[in-house]
């Protein structure tokens, strides 16, 4: 049995994501490893993801797209560029004012500090 290869190139990140249908969220696990979790994310105007937890440390990029991000109790802002980091299990939500792509990290394992 032989080693897989230890890199990985992703050729099917789109931006923004095209195949959102209305009133709709559709993800797409781009990485899957015991320790790392990649996953985008695109929504439809409007669509929102209700507070929830992750026990992994996270980030979240803004790939295209607007909306807003609450973070613990923290509404902010979410645009083309803007990357957040997330500490372990802080509550959070994502609403999309416009169609929104994002790229969510998940790694486990991680400093709370």
């Amino acid at each position: 049995m032989t080693n897989p290869t230890p890199y990985k190139k992703i050729d099917t990140v789109a931006l923004p994501m095209t195949d959102i249908a209305v009133d709709s969220i559709v993800s797409r696990t781009i990485v899957a490893e015991p320790a790392l979790r990649v996953v985008l994310f695109g929504f439809a105007p409007g669509q929102e993801l209700t507070e929830h937890k992750t026990p992994m440390a996270a980030t979240i990029q803004i790939l295209a797209g607007e909306g807003t991000l609450v973070l613990g109790d923290e509404p902010l802002p979410a645009r083309p560029g803007d990357l957040f980091y997330m500490q372990p299990n802080l509550p959070h939500s994502v609403k999309a004012d416009t169609a929104l792509t994002l790229l969510l990290t998940m790694v486990k394992g991680s400093s709370t500090q």
